[in-house]
């Protein structure tokens, strides 16, 4: 029966720090415009920070849609450690504008996510056309919110294999002592 316990133990041992990758992707820590913010003129860029460093790649985007959809993020998105930004257009309509980004994260991965912010004054810019947007690899979609990860099912259906093995083990080493 202590064969049992002490392998029971190690089995939950093992599923609780397995996790442990799934753990290690870039999470958003702030923005600028800060999230949910009503500011009166448009920033010249869009900043975000993460937790961890952003690797450079071609695959990071950063997209800026307004009020009626046009894409108001122009020219190349900029990686400096864990900080990643893109140069805006001056901003047009008051309203809304949400910020898509996708970045590869220190582990590899993916991250994509959204935030918003609010221009209280109208502005006198007008957006980019969407052959410019996408020339510029900034017409990433602001509704994408997953991430390329390996899902949770694999690491508990391994932690339920391991799980099993170590009772058998258990079990068969206690019953020949």
């Amino acid at each position: 029966m202590r064969k049992a316990l002490i392998a029971l133990a190690l089995a939950g041992a093992a599923l609780f720090f397995s996790a442990a990758p799934a753990l290690a992707h870039n999470v958003l820590i702030s923005t600028d415009p800060a999230k949910g913010s009503s500011i009166e003129a448009g920033p010249a860029k869009i900043t975000l920070t993460f937790d961890q460093f952003v690797q450079n790649a071609d695959v990071n985007q950063i997209a800026v849609t307004g009020p009626g959809g046009g894409q108001w993020a122009e020219g190349q998105v900029k990686v400096d450690g864990s900080v990643v930004s893109v140069p805006l257009r001056p901003l047009g309509p008051a309203g809304e504008y949400k910020i898509g980004y996708r970045i590869l994260s220190a582990d590899g991965h993916a991250v994509t996510g959204e935030s918003t912010f609010t221009l209280a004054k109208a502005g006198t810019g007008t957006p980019a056309s969407a052959e410019a947007a996408k020339g510029t690899g900034q017409a990433a979609t602001a509704e994408s919110t997953s991430d390329s990860g390996v899902p949770i099912w694999v690491w508990i259906a391994g932690a339920v294999v391991l799980l099993g093995v170590g009772l058998t083990v258990a079990l068969r080493t206690g019953s020949k002592a």
